[in-house]
């Protein structure tokens, strides 16, 4: 029987409280598929600076390179002292070391959660390793100057390379879904940078003749989210853009505290749900944890793939359909209009799993 090793950094505020719900809960659903999963703690946030005196010790980051996907709570790396505001946080430093080139963010209507725009099943693939992101977009060095107190330069970085491959996984995806791609730019401003990732992407699009493809401004693809977000499929797009338009797209399903997420290179996967630490609710047992849950599904299924293993996505499947089951009985926390706490939450689903029959289907 294969034994798969994933990392578990549980991360700062309310990381130690979602992340551990949801290694309970898959826990609870390996048994049921008598699979081998090895769950490693390992160091980062407050955790790592206390015991090593770096947020992302080397420890950690030579853990994951012998992992096959881990899991990463979410940092407060704002409140970090300041010796460490000038390096990269832990989630940029892992997605820039790692190359972890792609941060796939679907948004999706749940049961039971009420949508501003209707029934939407979309999906963003954001390039993940350049654009204005100054702390993830050179070799060495910050990609920022500050000329003078008053003058700030900052460089946004965009290769043929980065936004051919963001594009190859994006039309790979639209393949298996609805055989759209929509690619969102600046190209009519940032004409050189935002031109080449548009071309580039047009290019790939040529190997796809199946896949309907068309493009929108970033301006006018937000309000086209907000009007009419369901007849969107895969949208790719740059770092930035793919940061805003993927928290906006989330609220407009429901709310960014449901949004998952992953983020790949072609060996790896790192699961990381989209919302922040929320520092206020640590240790009270308030937090939902359904944006982590769901990002570790994406990462079953992603290993599913990668290793031709259809128990891991089949075990994804049992828990997403598990946490949809729950929501539908109106069971969930505060910030949702429920009254559960974390833990009932978690116990829900736990028992939801437990009265569940499994079976391996082939896809």
């Amino acid at each position: 029987m294969t034994t798969y090793q994933i990392g578990v950094l549980n991360g700062d505020g309310i990381g130690p409280e979602i992340v551990g719900a949801t290694i309970e809960i898959f826990k609870t659903a390996v048994r049921k598929f008598e699979m081998g999963v090895e769950w490693i703690e390992l160091p980062m946030g407050w955790d790592g600076i206390k015991k090593y005196n770096d947020p992302l010790p080397d420890i950690t980051k030579k853990a994951l390179a012998s992992c096959d996907g881990w899991i990463l709570g979410p940092h407060d790396s704002a409140a970090y002292p300041e010796k460490y505001k000038s390096k990269r946080n832990p989630s940029g430093e892992l997605r820039h070391t790692l190359d972890l080139y792609a941060n796939i963010r679907p948004s999706k209507t749940m049961p039971g959660i009420k949508s501003l725009v209707g029934e939407v099943d979309l999906v963003i693939y954001r390039e993940n390793t350049e654009g204005f992101y100054a702390d993830r977009n050179m070799y060495v060095g910050t990609g920022e100057w500050k000329v003078t107190p008053e003058v700030v330069l900052s460089t946004g970085v965009f290769t043929k390379k980065a936004a051919m491959r963001i594009a190859h996984a994006a039309f790979k995806m639209a393949m298996k879904r609805k055989k759209k791609v929509t690619i969102v730019h600046k190209a009519n401003v940032i004409t050189l940078g935002m031109g080449l990732f548009l071309d580039t992407c047009r290019e790939v699009a040529l190997q796809y003749p199946n896949v309907t493809v068309d493009d929108y401004h970033i301006d006018a693809m937000a309000a086209h989210l907000v009007r009419r977000a369901k007849d969107f499929d895969v949208i790719v797009t740059e770092n930035m853009f793919g940061d805003i338009l993927s928290d906006l797209a989330g609220e407009l399903v429901g709310s960014l505290g449901l949004s998952p997420s992953i983020n790949t290179n072609d060996r790896q996967a790192m699961a990381q749900a989209a919302h922040g630490s929320a520092p206020d609710i640590a240790g009270k047992n308030k937090a939902n944890p359904i944006g982590m849950i769901l990002s570790t599904v994406m990462l079953m299924e992603w290993l599913s793939q990668y290793h031709k293993d259809e128990k891991l996505y089949e075990l994804g499947k049992l828990v997403e359909t598990a946490v949809f089951s729950v929501l539908e009985d109106k069971i969930c926390t505060r910030d949702l209009g429920g009254n559960a706490t974390t833990s009932e939450f978690t116990r829900a689903i736990i028992n939801n799993i437990e009265k569940a029959s499994v079976s391996i289907k082939t896809r």
